[in-house]
């Protein structure tokens, strides 16, 4: 879920220069807790979004989010013509081989992918989306410095390459990932433009053959210059990157990625490759599809004996065929189409791969929506060669259309399960029952609704697939208290900052329990530890007041409960305590001040218009106070009190009719308010006597 910093950086009053020092959730990157996810630009893009809709319209972001990966599957027709037909073009300019059936293929497999439902479904997958697009916009830029020239031996368009450059930076301030593309490019120059044989290459070096030094690759000045221009252009840009993220990179826990802790080399080997190998298969058999699949989703493999190893092991020996057919093939055209097709699934991958640096998951559907290009086109590519082979054309062309229909209909189901939050988190149940927090996510979602026996249970599960999972602890022990059980809910919260010491939610939360288990004193220290780790925390002021108020220290109380509105205006309950309390001591000229101050900041807020209607009440301003009154039982009409109230002030104001009705409709609303019950009664024998006196 988005955080409320990432929300706040959506608003028009967050400065648009913020937007350059934040992370993707809002945290500012100089600050040892962020995230280090650096995506300006998309940012940006909800931002326009946000405006041009006015608020949080879900509609509005999703149907964006559609309409970019329409434009990149149809984008992806074009760059498959690339990589199917190479760059060829006749005297007039015009490209030949443009391999329009087997492009269309690859663009319609990776159109309807469901591994992509992810990106595409979730608001914050544009991220993968912007990056996808100016990826693919910067390898066809770099395609047009070739294309300006005629494609004539040795020569290229520097400005469309320097424009290539810019357009993978712009494509690395929406995701980090697409800083790749200058990877793809290299090798696209080399192979297509270059036209390097690898394997004659590798056999002159091992002959030692004189020749090696005059392949024409070598003593190409032009492409020497292009490397040079993409090698440094991609270092300036990694390295202003870095110089952005100020303190290094981000801090993960075991549980974001388990492997990456793992005290032996063999094992995060294995482990990694493991990895790989669930990312191939989630591209071949997209059927097992899951929000998270981290907290112990997949158990780490610790010995050679696990039978997963043998998972990896099919992965490279399909790798290995496929890189010897890449290299060794005599068919220059499969040469190419293969290196290109395994480049382009490896290449973007790389910084998910843990290779370079710790990530903070173990595998992640998003992050294969680049990759699943290279898919697309090797198995496009597959059954062409089959087609070739075989004359069964009909019963492939049945398979191919088979399975664009089976990817379909999985996109529909998996978009349907991306629906609400409910169907999201049980879908992914059946496929990571180990996954903790799969088990609070469910929790959470029960608990919302306010099924608290179902949600205890889910707690209870996460909790115990993952003994230190805080945020279940802390969910698990605030269900606890408000159900009373006071004893488990302390023990719960207590071993929660124990784990995690600067859990300042955890410490409010076991101020609160121990609150209402009268021990003040650990009450006291626990709210105080809390705001030592966040200084910024509203509620905890708050609940610090209540605290102070409750042992009768009225002045801690009231500046407590203004700390919390000094750092959230909006903080209707503060404001309320302080009026209530300023007008119970007997100070109603502080309580009517503080009171109009509140209606100021939250003139809608029929909770302080009760409250201050109460106060002017008793300074006997009745118009004011009935005016407030009414004003608030026309914004919550079904209270009890609020009739009651004024049903006072009509009695003590003499307007004794009108005083009669709002008993008599508080009495409706709740028939047990004793105070309300005596009240009528006296008003009835006031009438009754009046009554009399008439006669």
């Amino acid at each position: 879920m988005p955080s409320a910093a990432f929300l706040q950086d959506l608003r028009a009053e967050t400065p648009l220069g913020d937007l350059w020092h934040h992370d993707f959730w809002g945290s500012r990157l100089s600050s040892n807790t962020s995230h280090k996810s650096y995506r300006p630009l998309t940012i940006l893009t909800f931002r326009i979004n946000y405006y041009l809709c006015g608020g949080f319209h879900p509609v509005s972001f999703h149907v964006i989010n559609i309409l970019l990966h329409g434009g990149i599957s149809v984008l992806m027709v074009d760059v498959f013509s690339v990589l199917f037909g190479g760059l060829q073009y006749t005297r007039k300019g015009r490209r030949l081989n443009l391999a329009p059936r087997s492009s269309l293929l690859a663009a319609l497999l990776f159109a309807v992918h469901p591994v992509h439902t992810e990106c595409v479904a979730g608001v914050v997958g544009r991220a993968d989306l912007l990056g996808a697009l100016f990826f693919l916009l910067s390898f066809l830029g770099y395609c047009k410095a070739f294309r300006e020239t005629g494609n004539k031996e040795g020569t290229h368009s520097t400005f469309w390459v320097l424009l290539s450059i810019l357009l993978g930076a712009v494509a690395m301030l929406c995701k980090e990932q697409g800083i790749t593309v200058l990877g793809l490019n290299a090798v696209f120059d080399i192979l297509v433009i270059g036209k390097l044989n690898v394997l004659e290459m590798v056999q002159k070096a091992l002959h030692k053959d004189k020749s090696f030094e005059n392949i024409a690759v070598l003593r190409n000045g032009g492409l020497l210059f292009r490397m040079a221009l993409l090698a440094s252009g991609g270092a300036g840009v990694l390295y202003v990157r870095w110089k952005i993220m100020g303190t290094g990179p981000p801090a993960f826990t075991e549980v974001d990625n388990p492997a990456s802790f793992a005290d032996s080399v063999l094992v995060r080997a294995i482990n990694y490759n493991y990895y790989y190998s669930l990312n191939a298969w989630l591209l071949l058999c997209p059927w097992w599809l899951c929000f998270d699949w981290s907290m112990g989703c997949i158990p780490l493999i610790k010995s050679a004996g696990d039978w997963r190893v043998t998972a990896p092991v099919a992965l490279w020996l399909c790798l290995i065929g496929l890189i010897c057919q890449a290299l060794c093939s005599e068919d220059s055209h499969r040469r190419r189409i293969l290196t290109l097709g395994l480049g382009f699934l490896i290449i973007p991958f790389l910084p998910a791969s843990n290779l370079f640096f710790r990530v903070g998951f173990v595998v992640a559907e998003r992050v294969l929506y680049l990759p699943s290009a290279g898919y697309c086109m090797l198995l496009t590519f597959g059954f062409g060669a089959l087609s070739k082979h075989t004359k069964k054309k009909k019963l492939i062309a049945a398979v191919v259309l088979g399975i664009l229909f089976i990817n379909m209909l999985r996109c529909m189901i998996r978009s349907g399960e991306w629906r609400n939050e409910e169907q999201l988190f049980r879908s992914a149940l059946s496929v990571c029952p180990l996954n903790a927090k799969v088990h609070y996510n469910v929790g959470k979602n029960l608990a919302d609704k306010g099924n608290q026996t179902a949600a205890i249970r889910y707690y209870r599960e996460a909790v115990r697939l993952n003994p230190k999972y805080v945020h279940a602890m802390n969910n698990l022990g605030n269900i606890l208290k408000e159900r009373n059980e006071l004893q488990e809910a302390e023990e719960l919260l207590s071993l929660a900052v124990q784990i995690q010491p600067d859990f300042a939610a955890a410490w409010m939360n076991l101020g609160i329990v121990q609150n209402s288990l009268k021990r003040f004193e650990a009450a006291e220290r626990s709210y105080r530890t809390a705001i030592k780790h966040r200084r910024k925390y509203p509620d905890c002021y708050y609940n610090l007041g209540r605290l102070y108020a409750d042992l009768n220290r009225h002045v801690d109380a009231l500046n407590a409960w203004r700390n919390a509105t000094v750092l959230k205006p909006e903080h209707s309950l503060a404001w309320n305590n302080m009026i209530i309390l300023l007008d119970n001591t007997g100070n109603l000229a502080q309580a009517e001040a503080v009171g109009r101050e509140a209606l100021e900041l939250i003139p809608n807020d029929h909770s302080l218009m009760f409250s201050l209607a109460n106060v002017l009440g008793k300074s006997q301003k009745y118009k004011e106070s009935e005016a407030l009154f009414l004003k608030a039982i026309k914004a919550h009409p079904n209270a009890a009190s609020y009739h009651g109230n004024l049903a006072v002030l009509y009695h003590r104001w003499g307007h004794l009719d009108l005083a009669k009705k709002h008993y008599e409709i508080s009495l409706q609303l709740d028939p047990t308010a004793s105070g309300t019950k005596e009240n009528y009664g006296l008003l009835r024998r006031k009438l009754e006597q009046m009554q009399k006196k008439d006669v």
